[in-house]
């Protein structure tokens, strides 16, 4: 560009010094494209761009000097900035705004443009200067972020209704393993209820009934366990106090007091079996049918060490209750081991108590 033309342009920033004016001079040569236009036209027509701006956008200052700036929008560029900018002139206002822009040779960038009104002494707008900025790294770095963040917001939605999927076909499965269990603990339970009734054996019927209170217990433990909602975990006080409340309901003696002081406590879901069968020998033991009770009494307390459960009874005949089955001691022994649990006997004249005493971190 003829450098003497690009002065003979500054001459409408109206400066009464003329060529020496450091101004017009930095409008010239600074590196940052600019142009200045005059709204006093129809159609506020570009009257100056510097060379910075020629070399931008590819366009010559002929090609530029008497056009709007519209003619470097295209197909993309975005309608509502294009409005905004047109708001700000109309109300003789400061704007800036990311654009996307076109050069002469078709290929876009993002302009960062920052737009002003230049008024005269007596406050009217004589023109409007503008700088431009070339930021299509920091746009396209921006747009590459919300792509990434868009991408991983799909993948992470993916991957969630996968795991819902997973998650409801477990549920679905869980839901049929444990239908089929409480049957075959209700078969296994009919057909030892069947047997207690046709034999004519004392001994054998109270056997079978053992037996049958044992099943019983396991699918009690099993009802409780796919009812909670972690099945990790199994809550011992709650189960403990349902199976005494039950045992006393179901016991042949009448108006037994029940005196409970639990807390919560919580054992490994995969321990729930051993437990529920190790307090329904403890309750075999306690509601001897041949001696009358009472009451029972149930503590249950829990701290990060050890769950410890006191479960006792007073009959009302003192005879010491110490008798117990050695099938009935064995299986204590072995579920005892399974928990890692201390199993503590006190028999009296007046009633029996046992301490269990269940290490948290049982294996």
């Amino acid at each position: 560009m003829d450098q003497k033309d690009d002065w003979q342009l500054t001459e409408v920033l109206q400066n009464e010094h003329g060529r020496g004016d450091p101004f017009a001079a930095a409008v010239r040569s600074t590196r940052m494209p600019m142009v200045i236009t005059d709204p006093t036209q129809d159609d506020n027509p570009i009257v100056f761009v510097n060379e910075a701006f020629q070399e931008l956008t590819g366009y010559s200052r002929q090609e530029c000097i008497g056009r709007n700036c519209r003619f470097l929008q295209g197909e993309r560029t975005d309608p509502k900035t294009v409005l905004r900018i047109r708001k700000a002139i109309e109300n003789g206002e400061d704007v800036d705004a990311d654009i996307l822009n076109y050069r002469k040779d078709g290929t876009s960038f993002w302009n960062a443009l920052y737009l002003s009104p230049v008024r005269g002494g007596n406050g009217n707008i004589q023109f409007f200067f503008a700088s431009q900025l070339d930021v299509s790294h920091r746009v396209d770095a921006q747009q590459r972020v919300i792509d990434q963040k868009e991408l991983v917001e799909h993948e992470v939605q993916v991957r969630t209704s996968d795991l819902e999927a997973s998650v409801e076909a477990q549920a679905l499965l869980l839901h049929e393993v444990d239908h089929r269990v409480r049957n075959n603990l209700s078969v296994i339970g009919s057909l030892l209820r069947m047997q207690i009734r046709e034999s004519d054996d004392p001994n054998v019927r109270r056997a079978l009934r053992s037996t049958m209170e044992r099943i019983d217990a396991m699918a009690a433990v099993h009802r409780r366990l796919y009812q909670e909602g972690d099945i990790r975990y199994f809550e011992v006080s709650s189960y403990a106090l349902n199976i005494v409340q039950d045992a006393i309901g179901a016991s042949r003696y009448k108006n037994v007091f029940l005196q409970s002081n639990v807390q919560t406590a919580h054992l490994p879901s995969r321990l729930a079996t051993s437990f529920g069968l190790l307090i329904n020998e403890v309750l075999l033991h306690l509601f001897d049918p041949y001696t009358p009770i009472k009451s029972v009494n149930l503590q249950c307390s829990a701290d990060e060490q050890k769950i410890v459960i006191v479960l006792g009874n007073e009959v009302s005949e003192k005879t010491p209750q110490d008798v117990i089955s050695p099938f009935s001691r064995k299986l204590v022994t072995r579920l005892s081991a399974q928990l890692d649990a201390e199993v503590d006997w006190n028999h009296s004249m007046t009633g029996l108590s046992t301490t269990l005493t269940i290490p948290v971190s049982a294996p």
